[in-house]
């Protein structure tokens, strides 16, 4: 951008919910004038509604894509207002921030990916990404989950990701877990569960690829090889809090796991102080970090 103050005009060309419960919407922008800007999966950008104010968000369309896509969570403000636009409604939008998933250190490498409900975003731009440039990388397996079947995004590729040979997708539901524990019965057919006081024992039965369980219990059961292998982690504080020790009992080391801290996201340009860690700031030197790099901050984040 030539000035990272200044929103650009662009043009709601797509939107969709995600959800049964229209929680999650999808948009797909296009710039009113001129095309799309270039950036790395895992990069964030401002978007900006008259009256309503401006607020960050992952892009979760790939650098290949002909548009700029946002998945938003109803939540607010400014999140309530993108909720309301159809196509053909006009935006601000301020970006690429952010540094980005490290694509070109991945490069012959084998990748996990590893996601927890709507912070599957920047992941869909990563995997994207990952399929198009499919000679550079090794094995990809993907596990990704969510409370419900519906709260799962992108359900139609997922489904086609499910089929192909050069990804290994898990996915998770865990709305068969009550407030006093697993209910007996299991929450939907199809679905296998989990063994929840030894996950890593679980046998992961052959052609099967959805599971009720929690995302750490089905990392652990499905105990990827961290051989010549790098985890790239985008989930709600609770997931990585327990999926992180998870990925380094199975061997992964700190140096080798990626996180990206979206939810530290502010101005995207350093200025207003608030995305703060330690030395770092998230808006800047972020959202992506080695957990290695995260071990020697605050704890706060």
């Amino acid at each position: 951008m030539k000035n990272p103050y200044i929103p650009i005009e662009a043009e709601v060309k797509m939107a969709r919910f995600e959800s049964d419960d229209h929680s999650l919407k999808t948009i797909d922008l296009k710039f009113v004038d001129g095309d799309i800007f270039d950036f790395i999966p895992g990069q964030f950008c401002e978007i900006s509604i008259l009256g309503r104010g401006e607020a960050p968000f992952g892009i979760a369309s790939a650098p290949s894509e002909d548009f700029l896509r946002f998945t938003i969570n109803k939540a607010g403000v400014v999140t309530t207002g993108i909720h309301h636009l159809d196509e053909g409604d006009k935006v601000g939008l301020r970006g690429p921030f952010g540094n980005g998933y490290p694509v070109k250190l991945l490069e012959g490498k084998n990748i996990v990916v590893v996601s927890g409900g709507f912070a599957f975003t920047t992941l869909r731009s990563l995997i994207i990404y990952l399929l198009k440039n499919r000679d550079k990388y090794g094995n990809i397996t993907v596990i990704y989950g969510a409370r419900r079947p519906d709260l799962l995004l992108y359900r139609e590729e997922l489904k086609e990701w499910e089929k192909r040979q050069d990804i290994s997708l898990f996915l998770c539901i865990d709305w068969k877990f009550g407030s006093k524990g697993p209910l007996e019965e299991p929450a939907q057919p199809g679905w296998q569960p989990i063994n929840l006081k030894e996950p890593s024992k679980t046998e992961i039965k052959k052609g099967v690829k959805r599971f009720t369980a929690f995302v750490p219990q089905l990392v652990s059961a499905v105990k990827p090889s961290q051989k010549d292998a790098y985890a790239v982690v985008c989930g709600p504080p609770i997931m990585l809090k327990f999926t992180m020790p998870v990925l380094r009992e199975i061997g992964f080391p700190s140096e080798r796991i990626y996180n990206s801290l979206e939810r530290r996201m502010k101005c995207g340009i350093g200025k207003c102080g608030r995305c703060n860690i330690g030395s770092k700031y998230v808006c800047k030197d972020g959202p992506v970090f080695s957990l290695k790099e995260l071990e020697k901050l605050p704890k706060e984040y």
